[in-house]
């Protein structure tokens, strides 16, 4: 049991998250290795939702309203972390679940549909009838009618080769990823550096109070956005930190 008032209560418990996943059956044993790299760049960040960051998930949230066919890629880390919030998000937006594993099995991924059904997710893509071109692993595989089509793509906490196949694709993909410098980052056309546990509840914020505007209107709040610009924001945030740190 861990006490609420220890320091490092919030990082401890999503932990436990994760390897609670790797119990269900839902999150492989190297999710939780991509959960350590995760944390230590939050820290590094300051485990907050910096402005940069709220700028990238107000964007976000314009660009999930105004696509045509969206749909929010999950995988096991996703399905531990963060569920209800994604299922939420999606109905927001109206943008369908799909799962797509880098270390994927046929049980697993039956396993995380039936774990998001249960609670409550009723828009998902569940079939492996396309293949995803340029990628030579498991991770090629999508329904013909969910990502293979979509023009926007949410993919929280996705491996680099995989982001620029679909951006590669013409989409607009929209990645989580606490490291500014890693090919996801790099490669995404809009990069939410932050923890998906905020994250995820941020965009989903924006996207009810942002839900009622003209197209028009959305599409002002995305011009201009500069990827790279967050991206390099990002990085001094990282410097600034770790020069207060060597100062104390």
């Amino acid at each position: 049991m861990i006490p609420k008032n220890h320091p490092r209560y919030e990082s401890l418990m999503t932990r436990e998250l994760i390897v609670g996943g790797i119990k269900q059956g839902i999150t492989s044993t190297q999710g939780l290795i991509a959960q350590g790299r995760g944390e230590a760049f939050d820290y590094l960040i300051g485990e907050k939702s910096t402005e940069y960051a709220l700028r990238a998930e107000k964007v976000a949230a314009a660009k999930l309203l105004l696509a045509q066919k969206p749909v929010i890629s999950v995988n096991g880390n996703v399905a531990a972390l963060v569920p209800v919030e994604i299922i939420r998000l999606g109905e927001r937006v109206n943008a369908p679940l799909e799962v797509n594993l880098f270390h994927r099995t046929q049980e697993r991924v039956t396993k995380i549909i039936a774990h998001f059904q249960a609670l409550g997710a009723r828009n998902m893509f569940t079939k492996s009838d396309a293949l995803i071109p340029g990628l030579g692993h498991e991770r090629a595989k999508v329904d013909n009618n969910g990502i293979f089509i979509a023009d926007v793509v949410l993919v929280p906490l996705e491996d680099g080769d995989r982001c620029k196949a679909l951006v590669d694709m013409g989409k607009t993909v929209i990645a989580i990823d606490l490291n500014p410098l890693s090919r996801t980052a790099q490669c995404a056309t809009i990069t939410i550096v932050d923890n998906i546990t905020r994250a995820v509840p941020n965009i989903s914020k924006f996207a009810q109070e942002l839900k009622d505007l003209e197209k028009e209107e959305l599409q002002e709040l995305v011009k201009g956005y500069d990827n790279k610009q967050i991206l390099s924001q990002a990085v001094d945030e990282i410097k600034k930190n770790l020069e207060s740190h060597i100062l104390i």
